[in-house]
């Protein structure tokens, strides 16, 4: 659509948060944009056909707490496809790779540090995560390569009361033809204004002038949704400037959490969604999916700084350490089975610049101060300002609507 001179609510960022803010808005009477600097909708959740028949989700992939996630019950009145199956994170498909009893041995060590994590953090002081290893425990280099994959970051930098205030209640679900293609087809009745890459919000006068890469407008409210990262690097500027905000972000970095799509021949051979890791006494290696959705494919994760550092080492260097870490374990016949499809780079990704947020030990409290209101005109959402789904598609959708909401209420008053 073409930028409008002013609306009555401008929405910066077509993520899941600003999707679910401007979907608040449906049948309200108040003029919206949404204001998105790439050329399509979804942020850090976007769907590609890696191959035939192959949905690659480049960013969020899972319907984390499924029994209480709203886009559940949105992927069912869009008929989108879900899948139960249980995730295979715990299990291992491989026996001789990973022993049973290892396994056993491990998750035990990994359930003794959240329990230890969560008494900790119910006294109310805040340290990093890692303070909760136990001393000399074989198993703490591969706990800390699982914060990787789950705070996109290695437990030195993440905050204890922040782990325990996430709501996990372990039913994770999947989308068949992908969880952002599911997050599209949501936003596909938003008036949405695309390669509009906000610069300056300047709240200075009675109403908000937004000045875009395609031009400038106003609004007498604007809901931001812009990740953590990009407003701590001020990529996005305040006039006046607003530095608690601009510090709350920076208290809530994102982590890197980065995924690879292989293809791969004579998939019979290997188990329908199973997983595959080895218990090597390391923080740096990835964890693989195999075949997920049955099909003839392997996913692979890697997070936190040997992420970082395989991005940085250029296109193509996460799918060929995936493949060197496969290789190793199922034996050098499948260095011919296995090709590249796509890998994500969210770090270098300039409207991302990371995959979701963690709080810095010391900054739980910035979620709520990223979220709060400032004069009654600007309205902050996203998956930063989830106090319990962070990290999550439906954590950033929801905090989106709650913006909204609040925006409702302001002009109720006004």
């Amino acid at each position: 659509m073409s930028l409008p001179s002013q609306v009555d609510v401008a929405i910066i960022g077509a993520g899941a948060a600003g999707l679910g803010a401007a979907r608040a808005f449906d049948n309200s009477g108040i003029s919206i944009v949404v204001l998105e600097a790439r050329d399509r909708v979804g942020g850090r959740g976007h769907t590609i056909m890696a191959a035939p028949g192959i949905h690659f989700d480049v960013g969020c992939g899972w319907l984390h707490s499924a029994d209480q996630n709203s886009f559940v019950e949105i992927a069912r009145q869009l008929n989108f496809e879900i899948d139960s199956t249980r995730p295979p994170w715990r299990e291992q498909s491989f026996d001789s790779i990973f022993p049973p009893k290892e396994r056993a041995d491990f998750n035990s060590a990994l359930d003794a540090f959240y329990d230890r994590l969560d008494e900790a953090a119910s006294t109310g002081r805040d340290c990093a995560a890692s303070a909760y290893l136990e001393p000399g425990n074989r198993w703490n280099p591969m706990i800390d390569a699982l914060s990787t994959y789950i705070n996109g970051c290695e437990l030195d930098q993440v905050s204890i009361i922040d782990t325990a205030a996430y709501e996990d209640t372990e039913i994770n679900w999947r989308v068949r033809e992908g969880y952002g293609a599911l997050i599209a087809a949501y936003g596909a009745p938003c008036p949405l204004a695309l390669n509009a890459e906000v610069r300056l919000i300047d709240h200075s006068g009675k109403r908000v002038r937004i000045e875009t890469s395609r031009g400038t407008l106003s609004a007498a409210r604007v809901i931001i949704t812009a990740p953590t990262n990009l407003l701590a690097d001020e990529a996005v500027r305040f006039h006046p400037a607003l530095p608690a905000k601009v510090d709350a972000a920076r208290g809530l970095p994102l982590g890197l959490a980065d995924k690879v799509m292989l293809s791969l021949e004579q998939p019979e051979m290997l188990p329908k969604d199973g997983n595959l890791r080895a218990a090597p006494m390391r923080t740096a290696m990835g964890s693989f999916h195999l075949r997920p959705f049955g099909e003839a494919c392997i996913e692979g994760f890697f997070g936190g700084r040997f992420a970082r550092q395989l991005e940085d080492a250029g296109d193509g260097a996460l799918a060929a350490q995936a493949i060197d870490e496969i290789v190793g374990l199922l034996g050098s016949d499948f260095r011919r089975r296995l090709k590249p499809l796509a890998e994500s780079r969210w770090a270098h990704d300039p409207f991302a610049r990371g995959s979701y947020s963690h709080a810095l030990p010391g900054h739980a409290g910035d979620r709520a101060a990223l979220a709060a209101p400032v004069d009654g005109r600007l309205f902050f959402a996203g998956e930063a300002t989830s106090p319990e789904f962070f990290s999550t598609a439906h954590g950033a959708r929801d905090s989106g609507e709650r913006a909204a909401r609040e925006v409702l209420a302001s002009l109720a008053m006004a």
